[in-house]
């Protein structure tokens, strides 16, 4: 079990001006503001990534996380807002925050999206007071220019992340560690 010290304390909060500082457009300007992001977003996952319209097709429901800010230097977080889609109509909206500690330098930022394959995949989500992403999550990480996999739109996965658009000074993305919740924006 380990211990928090002040020092560790002290520079846990100094990491957080760091996201902070690294304002991911959507600010609070409300719904609105949100759902135009999530449909850019989309159409631009859908046009780059064909393949990803059978996940879409296929899911229960989608989060959409059109900007996620993601900073570090030894310690470091992620934020971002967005929306959650069932049957191409927005829902809710959640944030996503993420901590971490370790060897890490730099700030990049990404747009992410979590289709839900199952309805129980989708239902438990919706009713936890904060989701945290893990183990039984599927990446599908489309390369540049080319598509998802077939054993990807065809997976029995209760979730499956689809990571794109990464811009910055940041090496890999995971989703492990991030946690969503429920906002009024």
């Amino acid at each position: 079990m380990t211990q928090l010290s002040r020092r560790g304390v002290i520079l846990s909060l100094g990491a957080l001006p760091l996201v902070a500082a690294c304002g991911n457009g959507i600010g609070s300007k409300g719904p609105e503001t949100i759902d135009a992001r999530v449909d850019a977003t989309l159409a631009q996952l859908f046009s780059q990534y064909p393949n990803t319209t059978q996940l879409r097709d296929k899911s229960a429901g989608m989060l959409v996380m059109p900007l996620v800010t993601e900073a570090g230097l030894g310690l470091g977080g992620a934020y971002g807002k967005g929306a959650l889609r069932v049957g191409g109509v927005t829902v809710d909206f959640y944030s996503t925050t993420k901590a971490s500690a370790g060897l890490q330098i730099g700030v990049q930022q990404y747009a992410h999206v979590l289709f839900f394959m199952t309805e129980d995949a989708l239902l438990n989500f919706r009713r936890a007071p904060g989701w945290a992403a893990g183990a039984d999550m599927e990446y599908a990480i489309p390369e540049g220019g080319g598509s998802l996999a077939a054993e990807t739109t065809t997976s029995m996965a209760p979730v499956i992340a689809v990571v794109f658009a990464q811009a910055g000074l940041r090496a890999g993305v995971t989703l492990e560690g991030v946690k969503y919740t429920r906002i009024i924006p």
